[in-house]
């Protein structure tokens, strides 16, 4: 993972919205991106892209 991409990975988390809500996109995402072997999930600014 680059540093710029792993900087856009923390800054996503820090978006105001509920606890839940955001574990259930970070943990969607990352498995996206697992499942069709690429750097982003397609959701970009969503927590895990």
């Amino acid at each position: 993972m680059s540093t710029r991409s792993f900087r856009n990975f923390l800054t996503n988390l820090d978006q105001p919205m509920p606890l839940h809500e955001k574990l259930y996109k970070l943990t969607r995402n990352l498995w996206r991106r697992v499942i069709l072997k690429q750097n982003c999930c397609g959701h970009d600014g969503e927590p895990g892209c």
